[in-house]
């Protein structure tokens, strides 16, 4: 599997070159994701790709960051100049991403939400994210567009909020060049199991971004790779070996008090292990325990996951 790690880690001031310099010398980082317009401020896209091959490092996503001039929302504020001003400053991370060498454009729509009761038209406001996704859709179609949800944070509420709810504004934009990442952290704070929703967009082929990280359900912890919920993780893994997953894992966890090198070297060696233990039990194996819906079995199966010697 192919693997990057979340950039700002390793950047405790506001240069990207000096953190790609540090991300590059991990073993077995070889993918980053790059955030637009905050990554891209002091340098051009082709100037970033030409620092990525340098480093022989692969431009995977261009993720957008909107900040605080759209606290009241993306692609639904109200306010049609500012709702413009997200949508165009999307058009520009997509550019980037094309120029840096990438076709995936992360999406996270943080501010579009509502914080009380009587403060949203859901359906006129949700109904102008689709109409802002189909534009941008348009806008490139050899681009890919991938919605990233979260249930809050920015807002109380967000109105991308969950597996479910990021399946219907798929089918409701009804282009082949939108799909979805999936962050474990936050599929836990919605209340879904990460290994259903890999299978869902898996299946649909919509899967086009996994970040990869764990938490304790209520926060966006980013917390190593499978500290909190390894049957989780295992399941979640599972799916995508299942499914041939050929993405880029990004690892976005958060090494406050950590060094940020030894948290990535971490991760990975986390992934070795899971993978490992999938492979040495066989997914063959693993389906036909699945199709036999049976607790007591899949409590066998666990077990055996920890007892397998590697």
């Amino acid at each position: 599997m192919k693997f990057a790690t979340r950039l700002n880690s390793f950047n405790a001031g506001a240069d990207a070159g000096a953190a790609l310099r540090r991300v590059a010398a991990v073993d077995g980082i070889d993918y980053v994701d790059l955030n637009y317009p905050e990554h891209f401020v002091d340098i051009e896209p082709e100037a970033m790709k030409t620092l990525l091959d340098e480093l022989g490092l692969t431009l995977n996503s261009v993720a957008m960051r909107f900040r605080k001039e759209f606290v009241h929302g993306e692609y639904s504020n109200r306010d049609e100049a500012v709702r413009r001003e997200a949508i165009e400053l999307t058009k520009k991370g997509i550019d980037a991403a094309a120029a840096g060498g990438s076709d995936l454009v992360t999406v996270w729509l943080g501010f579009d939400g509502f914080d009380y009761t009587f403060q949203k038209d859901y359906v006129k406001d949700f109904g102008r994210i689709v109409e802002a996704f189909q534009e941008l859709a348009d806008y490139r179609p050899d681009v890919r567009l991938s919605i990233e949800y979260k249930p809050y944070e920015e807002r109380v509420h967000s109105v991308v909020r969950s597996l479910g709810g990021t399946l219907h504004i798929l089918k409701l934009i009804d282009r082949p060049n939108v799909g979805a990442t999936l962050d474990f952290a936050h599929m836990l704070m919605a209340g879904d199991a990460p290994g259903f929703g890999a299978a869902q967009l898996l299946a649909e082929g919509k899967l086009w971004g996994v970040h990869l990280n764990d938490g304790n359900n209520a926060h966006d912890d980013g917390l190593m790779v499978a500290s909190i919920h390894p049957f989780e993780t295992l399941e979640f893994l599972y799916y995508l070996l299942r499914y041939d997953y050929d993405g880029v894992i990004y690892f976005d966890t958060f090494p406050i008090r950590e060094e940020a090198e030894a948290e990535a070297e971490a991760n990975l060696a986390t992934m070795a292990l899971l993978l490992d233990k999938l492979k040495a039990v066989g997914i063959d194996h693993i389906t036909d325990v699945i199709n036999k819906a049976d607790g007591v079995e899949s409590q066998k199966l666990r077990n055996e996951l920890v007892r397998i010697a590697l």
